[in-house]
């Protein structure tokens, strides 16, 4: 039974029914958080399943959160009221498997679904409604894009096909409420396109841009509702590098500033509408986390650290594109 006068989620019972009506404590409805990050998986030396999770505007180290139901590298999307997870470099192969967690209830993911094609390192890319997973890779690079729709739960639906195949992270991604955008990647060599969708339509992806400072591979996202920001990576101005755009808009990339650590290699980004984190990384044990505010501009400041690097991993968060 839920905490009298406390959140509520799940089925109703006749017997909370009945203590509710007598005691009059009825529980108050979860109206869902746009302010939780969280870091999905990953791969570095070994692969890890560990789901962690944070506060984003009040700081403080992840803690651990569940797993997911195996260990590897895949994608994420999610609202201020679940997460979804989809596909994996996992050892042995590649995953299709498309699995969920709800927000409120703390713990292990449940089965959501297939995507079309098995593949790891796919970003995902979403609004409120609709989740997208984007190339990925098997060892050879893929240009699909999958469909679902979060609050439900079934098999992928094809969207339509990236500009060029492959991203190889999961995590280089920034949305807002009508338009996804992947920034960078590789297939195999490193990539400085920009490209988006319309989440309201079904269709190829359209140039948006370029990374100015270059190529750059297993780089991270965070956004606003208006503003994208993007940091890391392996190639082009160095793995410290960030810079933004507008997502409404389309253009080069511009100088942001520099993250504290340059080992950033496979990182993870997560945001509320306010706040960015980028963190983790190919360097072992690399758990580190850093700050930014997305609507100025300047260097990362140290904020944490997570439970696991998280490498090549998913990073995901209730706003996820200033959907608050």
């Amino acid at each position: 039974m839920p905490t009298p006068g406390g959140p509520y989620s799940g089925i109703w019972k006749l017997s909370d029914l009945s203590k509710y009506i007598q005691d009059n404590s009825w529980p108050t409805a979860y109206i869902g958080s746009t302010d939780i990050g969280y870091g999905l998986g990953g791969e570095e030396n070994s692969n890890t399943n560990i789901i962690d999770f944070v506060t984003i505007s009040t700081g403080g180290q992840f803690l651990d959160y569940g797993d997911l139901s195996q260990s590897g590298t895949g994608g994420a999307v999610s609202t201020s009221t679940r997460v979804v997870h989809g596909g994996g470099n996992i050892t042995g192969g590649q995953s299709n498997v498309i699995e969920y967690f709800e927000i409120a209830v703390k713990g292990n993911t449940t089965d959501f679904g297939d995507l079309t094609v098995a593949r790891g390192r796919d970003p995902g890319i979403n609004n409120d409604t609709r989740g997208l997973f984007c190339g990925g890779s098997d060892g050879s690079y893929y240009n699909t894009i999958d469909y679902i729709t979060i609050a439900s739960t079934g098999n992928a639906t094809d969207f339509g096909d990236m500009i060029s195949p492959a991203l190889g992270g999961g995590s280089n991604n920034v949305n807002s409420t009508t338009r996804g955008v992947v920034m960078g990647g590789g297939n195999p060599s490193r990539s400085d396109v920009i490209q988006y969708i319309t989440f309201g339509s079904t269709g190829n992806m359209t140039d948006f841009g370029d990374i100015a400072a270059g190529g750059s591979l297993l780089n991270a996202g965070a956004c606003s509702s208006t503003r994208g920001v993007y940091a890391g990576g392996d190639g082009g101005g160095g793995g410290n590098q960030m810079g933004y755009i507008t997502i409404a808009s389309t253009g080069n990339t511009t100088d942001f500033g520099d993250l504290t650590f340059s080992s950033s290699e496979g990182i993870i980004g997560m945001s509320n509408s306010t706040l960015g984190l980028f963190g983790g990384g190919s360097s072992p044990g690399a758990v580190a986390v850093d700050k930014i505010t997305i609507a100025s501009t300047g260097n990362g400041v140290d904020y944490a650290d997570m439970t696991t690097t998280h490498s090549e991993g998913a990073g995901s968060s209730g706003s996820h594109g200033g959907l608050s």
